[in-house]
């Protein structure tokens, strides 16, 4: 039986890597001396992208897609971004999937306020009956 292969190269905790090695090297792809300039491309890319979804979070107001009010804000800015190219089928059909995806928010944003008004009458009674 043959064993399987691990790089030879040595972590930054000064540990053994366990990546299997490329095809063609006892290395894996980053700690192979061969590809260096891409993994410190690569990294500097990551870094950047970082950097860049920071800056376009809080330059659209954008904080996740956590909630209904976080999922209209994504669909406003989107909506807005495609109004805002040029005539096309394509972005009619676009626009057209933003309406459906509103309309679908609209609805899950008025039965959480239902859902809300119906917890709080409950709570209510529950009071009420406790006394």
């Amino acid at each position: 039986m043959v064993g399987k292969r691990i790089c030879r190269g040595i972590t930054s905790k000064g540990e053994r890597c366990l990546a299997a090695p490329l095809r063609d090297s006892d290395f894996c792809t980053f700690h192979d001396p061969e590809h260096n300039e891409a993994v410190a491309s690569g990294r500097k890319l990551g870094g950047q992208r970082r950097r860049s979804e920071g800056a376009l979070a809080a330059a659209y107001d954008f904080d996740g897609l956590n909630s209904v009010m976080e999922l209209r804000r994504l669909l406003e800015i989107a909506t807005l971004d495609t109004l805002n190219l040029g005539n096309s089928i394509a972005r009619n059909r676009a626009l057209m999937s933003a309406v459906l995806a509103g309309a679908k928010l609209l609805e899950a944003g008025e039965l959480e306020e239902r859902l809300a008004d119906v917890e709080a009458a409950l709570g209510q009674r529950s009071v009420r009956k406790g006394r």
